[in-house]
């Protein structure tokens, strides 16, 4: 009977690893070996700071991914359920939770233009912009001929252009995990302008092309390639314009949203810290594409740690902002500087951080 069980298991797992070799994936992964991330020192020290931020909408919200105020001091946040939802925080506090506007996709990017009107990268419908009767109007859902997969984030210089990213032109925002074992460059920074309703590329062959912010001066524009660990600098004007630089690399996490406080500070959350298992799997495509057609369940799980941190105009690390077990926030998608408070988001959780900067 022993002999029988044995010889069926043996069986069983010859198939399964023969299915597991043989069948067709949906991914055609590369080659790539990370380099080792920076040590948590210095500015990356590790602390608890992020649970000092008070919470915002908890259990009322569902993946606010990201945050942006207007000019009467109200939060704005994207949901999964396609929405854009307005909190508004009386003198001592008290939270109203109201549908500003649905855009029918995924809203992630969000940033307020000269007029007041929130424009939106949506994940699944492209670049759109929403007037205060909120009104959605789709601005651009294409650049060069290849349609938007991924319209992840953006910023808006004083001239009006908005500069964005389409993370992937391959893998939608359901299927994200797939570009990361892909690990192979679908995403681009573009520029669209309001007035001529033109889309150009900046950049293409980025590794998923996530964060986009732009410097004191607009002389730059940042874009975080999340997939990489690292963060690239587009040259806007000045003797380098038209070109581009690592601005920081090896990062110990996955860099999400970036912002800019116009001051020489840029913020960057990370998603979470870099995933030991991920790295050692990385060099090799057979094993990437083997776990691809595996349940989610068995894949690497990113570890719950919540993580922002700060960049001077050099590149150089500030300050972080940690909440090591992530019971407080994880999964930071996005930290934006509003008046001396850090307004965080996060993916899949259920809450808006807001980190008091001053103190």
């Amino acid at each position: 009977m022993l002999r029988k069980l044995g010889i069926f298991l043996a069986v069983a797992l010859l198939a399964g690893l023969c299915w597991l070799l043989l069948t067709p994936a949906a991914i055609d992964p590369a080659p790539f070996r990370p380099a080792e991330p920076r040590a948590m020192v210095g500015g990356l020290m590790v602390n608890e700071e992020l649970e000092r931020a008070s919470l915002l909408g908890k259990g009322k919200l569902a993946g606010p991914e990201d945050v942006a105020i207007d000019g009467e001091g109200r939060i704005y946040a994207g949901t999964d359920d396609g929405r854009i939802l307005r909190i508004t925080l009386d003198l001592i506090g008290n939270e109203t939770i109201e549908t500003f506007a649905v855009t029918g996709g995924r809203p992630l990017g969000l940033h307020f233009d000269a007029a007041g009107r929130l424009v939106i990268a949506d994940g699944e419908r492209g670049l759109l912009r929403v007037d205060d009767t909120a009104k959605v109007e789709v601005l651009t859902t294409s650049a060069e001929g290849v349609r938007f997969r991924f319209t992840n984030d953006l910023d808006i210089a004083s001239d009006g252009f908005i500069y964005f990213t389409d993370a992937s032109d391959r893998f939608g925002p359901q299927e994200y995990l797939f570009d990361l074992l892909e690990a192979r460059p679908h995403g681009r920074l573009l520029a669209y302008d309001p007035a001529s309703r033109q889309t150009v590329v900046l950049l293409d062959d980025l590794y998923f092309a996530n964060g986009v912010a732009l410097s004191q001066n607009e002389d730059f524009v940042l874009v975080a390639e999340t997939y990489r660990y690292r963060i690239r600098r587009y040259w806007l004007t000045g003797p380098h314009a038209g070109e581009a630089e690592i601005f920081i690399d090896d990062l110990p996490g996955f860099p999400d949203g970036v912002a800019a406080d116009r001051q020489g500070t840029f913020w960057v959350a990370l998603f979470t810290v870099r995933n030991p298992m991920m790295d050692l799997l990385h060099p090799h495509p057979w094993l990437k594409r083997a776990l691809s057609k595996l349940p989610r369940a068995l894949w690497p799980k990113p570890r719950p740690h919540g993580f922002a941190i700060a960049l001077d105009e050099r590149g150089q690390i500030t300050r972080s902002l940690h909440d090591t077990d992530g019971k407080w926030l994880r999964e930071v998608t996005s930290a934006q500087p509003h008046e001396g408070e850090l307004y965080l988001g996060t993916l899949e959780g259920d809450r808006i951080g807001r980190y008091p900067l001053d103190e």
